[in-house]
């Protein structure tokens, strides 16, 4: 079944009427599969949801307004991947600590990684879309379907956790 879809994107991207498909999944490949990353921690969960919603965005056959609109719905199309697969029979009985598996990188970066990915789930949004995506709590409220309180007040609380967890191990506190 993967390598059915994955021939099926591979054929649909090169196929000249997707143009589009191509430039979004060139544009856009990164930030999924970052998402999908600070989601779930796992990259075989990760590149399963990646390809998901490429496979969606191919099959969805309605044009963007403008590429932000494009963005927006890639991103939302992720996270509601991302839910789907913690809802999931097989998500629940794993030991997701046991099997984590992070980027190459120096130590700082993966030890606050680290801290990023065992924070509750409505934390990590919120940190990721607005530390690497630079998205405002207007557009993120917009995008998660809460309230713009809700957002800031999550965002609080996120960073105010990271903060007494990196403060813990001697980092200074960068959120």
């Amino acid at each position: 079944m993967v390598v059915f879809q994955v021939e099926e994107i591979t054929m649909a991207v090169l196929h000249p009427d997707h143009d589009d498909i191509a430039a979004a999944l060139q544009k856009y490949s990164d930030m999924v599969y970052r998402i999908c990353f600070v989601y779930l921690g796992r990259r075989p969960e990760a590149d399963d949801v990646f390809q998901e919603v490429f496979l969606k965005l191919l099959r969805q056959g309605f044009s963007f307004k403008d590429e932000d609109h494009q963005k927006a719905w890639l991103i939302r199309v992720t996270i509601n991947q991302c839910k789907d697969v913690l809802k999931g029979f097989w998500w629940k009985r794993i030991d997701l600590m046991e099997h984590l598996e992070l980027p190459a990188g120096d130590a700082h970066e993966s030890e606050i990684l680290q801290e990023v990915l065992s924070l509750p789930h409505k934390y990590k949004a919120v940190i990721y879309l607005y530390y690497y995506q630079e998205y405002t709590v207007p557009q993120m409220a917009e995008l998660l379907q809460r309230s713009e309180n809700t957002i800031y007040s999550q965002l609080h609380r996120a960073r105010e956790l990271m903060r007494q967890r990196l403060e813990g191990k001697g980092h200074e506190a960068t959120f």
